[in-house]
C-alpha cells in the first residue's frame, strides 16, 4: 500500500501548523486558564470510511506530547453518524490550538476513502477493479492514494516513472512526426524496461484493436460509451487488461463495469471527493 512516510507526515503538519498559526492561538491564550483540562471526542456527524485517525493523533501529540489520544476506530472502518472515533484528554488550551487542522485531515482523507468506498460496493458483483489517477493535490499524491487505498480502491501509477502510458497528447505529437499509433505502441513494447507494462489510450474500438495486435498491455478506453465498452470487452477481453476511464459516475459505474473491463480509473476519487464531516466536543 502507498503509505506517507513519517517524514512526509511531519512536514505535512509542520506547514498546516505554520499556515493556521497554532503556535499563537491567542483566543485560547487570552481566555482559557493555563492550567485547565478537558476532555473531548471526535464525534462523526455522517457515515463514511474512516482515514487519517493517525495523522489526526499525530497533529494534536505535535502540539501537546502530554495529550492523551486514544484511538477507538482504526483507518479502514466503516463509521457511522453519532460513533465517536476518538477522545482526547489533557491540557484544553492545547487541544483547541490543534482541534481544526487535526479534523481538517481526518475531514479530506475520510472524504476520498469514503467516496472511493462508494464507487467499490457499486462494482462488488462484477471482477472490475476501482483505480485511482494522478489528478491528485500537487505535493499531497501520497496521502490521497492512501486514502483511496483505505477506501477498497487501488493505486494507478503514483508518477510518470511508474509506468509507460501513451496518451492522446503522445499520440498528437507523434502523428506529427508521421508515427502512428501502431507504430507507437510497437516501439514502446521494443524499448520497455523488463517488467514494465505498455499502455495506451485509446477512443474507439479499431484503436483498441490495433493498440492489441501491437502488442500494449492494457488499453485504457477514454470516454468511450457503453455499447462501444462492451464491443471492446467482447472482442479483446481477456487477451489485454481494459481499463476504462472518463465520465464515469456513480450511477453508471456499474453498467461500465459489466463491460468486461478490468479497471476503472476515476479522477473524481481525489479530486472532487466532499469532505467528511467530524466534530470535536467538549465532554468534561
Amino acid at each position: 500500500m502507498v503509505r506517507p512516510s513519517k517524514a512526509q507526515v511531519d512536514e505535512l503538519i509542520t506547514r498546516a501548523f505554520e499556515e493556521d498559526r497554532v503556535v499563537n492561538d491567542i483566543t485560547s491564550r487570552l481566555c482559557v486558564p493555563e492550567a485547565a483540562n478537558a476532555k473531548t471526542q471526535i464525534l462523526a456527524k455522517q457515515n463514511g470510511v474512516l482515514a487519517g485517525i493517525q495523522i489526526c493523533r499525530e497533529v494534536f501529540m505535535c502540539v501537546d506530547p502530554s495529550l492523551e489520544f486514544e484511538v477507538f476506530f482504526q483507518d479502514g472502518a466503516a463509521v457511522h453518524q453519532g460513533d465517536i472515533v476518538a477522545g482526547i484528554y489533557g491540557r484544553a488550551a492545547s487541544i483547541l490550538a490543534a482541534e481544526r487542522t487535526a479534523l481538517n485531515f481526518l475531514g479530506w482523507l475520510s472524504g476520498i476513502a469514503s467516496l472511493t468506498a462508494q464507487f467499490v460496493d457499486r462494482v462488488k458483483q462484477t471482477p472490475a477493479l476501482i483505480t485511482d489517477t494522478r489528478k491528485t493535490t500537487p505535493g499531497l499524491r501520497v496521502f490521497e492514494k492512501y486514502a483511496v487505498k483505505t477506501g477498497g480502491g487501488r493505486n494507478h501509477r503514483m508518477h510518470l516513472g511508474d509506468g509507460i502510458l501513451i496518451k492522446d497528447n503522445h499520440l498528437a505529437v507523434l502523428k506529427l512526426s508521421g508515427i502512428n499509433l501502431r507504430q507507437a505502441v510497437t516501439t514502446a513494447r521494443l524499448k520497455a524496461p523488463t517488467n514494465v507494462k505498455v499502455e495506451v489510450e485509446v477512443t474507439s474500438f479499431d484503436e483498441a484493436v490495433t493498440a492489441a495486435r501491437a502488442g500494449a498491455d492494457i488499453i485504457l478506453l477514454d470516454n468511450m460509451g457503453v455499447e462501444e465498452m462492451a464491443r471492446v470487452g467482447a472482442e479483446l477481453g481477456g487477451k489485454v487488461k481494459l481499463e476504462a476511464s472518463g465520465g464515469i459516475t456513480l450511477e453508471n459505474v456499474a453498467a461500465v463495469a459489466l463491460t468486461g473491463v478490468d479497471y476503472i480509473s476515476i479522477g473524481a476519487l481525489t479530486h472532487s471527493a466532499p469532505n467528511m464531516d467530524f466534530s470535536l466536543e467538549v465532554t468534561g
